[in-house]
């Protein structure tokens, strides 16, 4: 089963390409972003990670560390970044977990426990599953899981679209609805009483419907 939001992300220690870390450690105090592939070499994998890595000042802005994770070893990580650089224009630019004994992609449970057998022999179809994404925040909980197909990019716009609702949601009693962007209005959260609301909005709010309460988005 998938990890399920709101549990803790497991911790663990892993050699990178950046070094050896403790995952927990390495957090500290902020958003974490662990994403998975299945094998280095790959096409659509090395599209993402060329993105991901020109969109690093935007997850920077919001204290959001990367984390790359892939089912082979750390020098041929550094080869691959190569290749990235050379076809996508950008190098990865943050650590790439080499996860040769499937520790952690058996700990996120993106492979069954039973999974054997060495990294450099098993194909990326029989790393098919280790194609996700999770976002961790800085109380070391579960916040988003997805899951991708082999055959279809991730789309990392929409990555830090969430994020920026998470954040915003974190620290202020409302929802963002579908579609929302930074800046847009935002929906009053459930838990939150008429006689509340009024005390923290007290210019009011818009109510098409008794249960939507719309409200600018909270500075």
């Amino acid at each position: 089963m998938t990890l399920q939001i709101g549990a803790v992300a497991p911790d663990f220690e892993a050699d990178t390409t950046e070094g050896r870390i403790r995952f927990h450690d390495w957090i500290g105090d902020s958003w974490a972003l662990l994403f998975s592939h299945p094998k280095d070499f790959t096409p659509v994998c090395t599209t993402e990670l060329g993105v991901l890595a020109r969109l690093k000042p935007e997850f920077d802005k919001r204290g959001v560390k990367l984390m790359g994770l892939s089912v082979d070893p750390v020098d041929k990580h550094s080869k691959w970044s190569e290749d990235i650089k050379e076809t996508q224009g950008f190098a990865p630019n943050y650590p790439m977990i080499g996860d040769t004994d499937l520790k952690v992609a058996k700990l996120y449970n993106m492979l069954p426990a039973d999974a054997s057998g060495d990294a450099n022999s098993r194909t990326p179809n029989d790393n098919a599953t280790v194609r996700n994404v999770f976002i961790i925040g800085p109380d070391k909980k579960i916040k988003l899981v997805l899951v991708y197909p082999m055959t279809t990019g991730r789309n990392f716009d929409e990555i830090l679209r969430v994020i920026d609702s998470l954040q915003l949601t974190s620290k202020h009693r409302v929802s963002t609805p579908a579609d929302w962007k930074q800046g847009e209005d935002v929906i009053i959260a459930g838990s939150v009483s008429d006689d509340e609301a009024k005390t923290i909005y007290p210019g009011g709010w818009k109510s098409p419907k008794p249960y939507i309460r719309i409200v600018p988005q909270p500075k």
